[in-house]
């Protein structure tokens, strides 16, 4: 009854997390099931789509690109440091941690650690042309979809503005807190939780494609 403090604080930011984490497959859900596609074709591994590649990249971008999509983030200049490269002005690559290897194949890819500046995002893993990639474990991904039966990753290609998230009722998240009142059996326990009224929406379907692809032999 007298020490709530540090418990409730721990159990606020697991809930936290618990939240933000379900906003992302929300928005992930939506995003595969609504966003138009471009299946990868330019990779070896006989699938189809096939495992990503420079040129897939290069096609998304420039999809995108005649779209009129804005990038989302401003290039990198190049500095005198040995082994690093300058980073282009960016659209968003939203993929699964599965596919990082397949990325560090892909011809021109430059990997977080080789930027000019480490000021970058956590998730980022790296960049390909006008693509910066962000990686999750709770990336999207369609089990066994493939022609070889293969599961199909999706790779979700943005721009700036490209969708967002609608706020129901006039609010997006609360936090509640019901504390114990008593110390005996009647209204003891406390009650913490979290409570969500919000709708992922695509807001312009040009500015967003998702690059589907496998897995490299």
């Amino acid at each position: 009854m007298q020490s709530q403090d540090p418990v409730l604080n721990e159990a606020a930011q697991r809930l936290g997390v618990a939240m933000r984490q379900t906003e992302d497959e929300l928005t992930r859900n939506m995003l595969a099931a609504t966003a138009s596609f471009i299946n990868c074709v330019s990779g070896v591994n006989g699938d189809s789509p096939t495992e990503i590649t420079r040129p897939d990249i290069n096609r998304v971008v420039r999809t995108l690109a005649n779209n009129n999509a804005y990038t989302i983030l401003g290039g990198i200049e190049g500095q005198d440091r040995f082994g690093t490269a300058p980073v282009r002005s960016a659209y968003f690559a939203l993929a699964s941690t599965q596919i990082m290897s397949d990325l560090d194949n892909v011809a021109g890819f430059i990997n977080v650690a080789q930027y000019p500046s480490q000021q970058v995002l956590e998730a980022e893993w790296g960049a390909a042309g006008n693509l910066r990639f962000l990686v999750s474990s709770i990336g999207s991904v369609t089990p066994n979809a493939s022609v070889n039966g293969s599961d199909v990753y999706n790779v979700f290609c943005v721009g700036r503005e490209a969708y967002a998230c609608i706020e129901q009722d006039q609010y997006s998240a609360s936090f509640i807190y019901r504390p114990p009142i008593l110390d005996t059996a009647l209204a003891l326990n406390c009650t913490v939780g979290y409570k969500m009224a919000e709708v992922p929406r695509i807001l312009n379907d040009l500015w967003v494609i998702n690059l589907r692809c496998t897995l490299g032999s």
